[in-house]
């Protein structure tokens, strides 16, 4: 459980580390369910290499990284869903978003060892912008992370400047002015976690180590924080992980209904 001071330093800041949050069991249970999920997912021809497009990175670098990644991870294995329902973590989201935390998606991401692809700097409010801003992601790291092998790197203080101008391909900040290398690196344990607000500036370097880098992205939102449009959807969206949702389900469901039919 973190703590006000710690709470404090993520509004200021805009992220928070916090160590040890996820137990080595549980670690252990999702790095397997997180190999063969991917290897599944191949198996039937689904594409799980997600690398980001746009002019940040060459074609033959293009060519040489990969990042597996899967979206609602918790509906493919019991595991994943263990960590989105585990209490501590539940515990840190409330003290950060409030009693309320809503589901938005969860995401799995693996850069494997030697090639594991970058990700430039960027914001997540491009993806799913919110009135209110309270959408935060969680990384949960399932392997050692540091420089060598591609650990998030943020910009603390960058929630502050509220939605900045970005490649309308990518949805990234313009290299020049927002290098990798430059971002603060945290570096972490397995089990660790790094919390960040969606206009905290982030990204990460490729994987150069002999080292797997796993994560887990859960993103969680204040339930009366409306999304600006609905071009992030996926499944089991809206789930109460804390509190409760002072707009019924059914209320917002009929309101997707009859802005669809308009």
């Amino acid at each position: 459980m973190i703590t006000t001071k710690d709470a404090d330093f993520y509004r200021e800041n805009g992220y928070l580390f916090v160590p040890g949050i996820i137990p080595q069991e549980l670690v252990e249970a999702l790095r397997v369910a997180a190999d063969s999920s991917i290897e599944r997912m191949n198996s039937h021809q689904l594409e799980t290499n997600k690398l980001w497009r746009g002019e940040w990175l060459e074609d033959e670098d293009r060519k040489a990284q990969v990042i597996d990644a899967i979206h609602d991870p918790h509906f493919h294995d019991a595991s994943f869903f263990r960590l989105v329902a585990h209490q501590p973590l539940i515990d840190t989201l409330a003290m950060l978003i409030g009693p309320n935390v809503q589901l938005h998606h969860s995401k799995l991401l693996a850069k494997p060892a030697g090639k594991g692809g970058g990700f430039p700097m960027h914001q997540d409010y491009p993806y799913f912008p919110h009135e209110k801003h309270t959408m935060l992601a969680c990384s949960v790291y399932l392997d050692d992370a540091d420089e060598e092998n591609g650990c998030i790197r943020v910009v603390p203080g960058t929630h502050k400047l509220g939605p900045m101008e970005c490649d309308p391909g990518g949805f990234y900040l313009p290299p020049q002015d927002y290098p990798v290398e430059d971002g603060t690196p945290c570096n972490a344990k397995a089990g660790d976690a790094v919390i960040f607000n969606y206009l905290t500036v982030h990204g990460s370097a490729p994987n150069r180590s002999t080292r797997p880098r796993r994560n887990i992205l859960i993103q969680a939102r204040d339930p009366e924080d409306p999304p600006i449009n609905e071009f992030h959807q996926s499944r089991g969206q809206g789930m109460m992980l804390a509190g409760y949702n002072p707009i019924p389900f059914e209320a917002r469901w009929e309101e997707k209904k009859a802005t669809a039919k308009a």
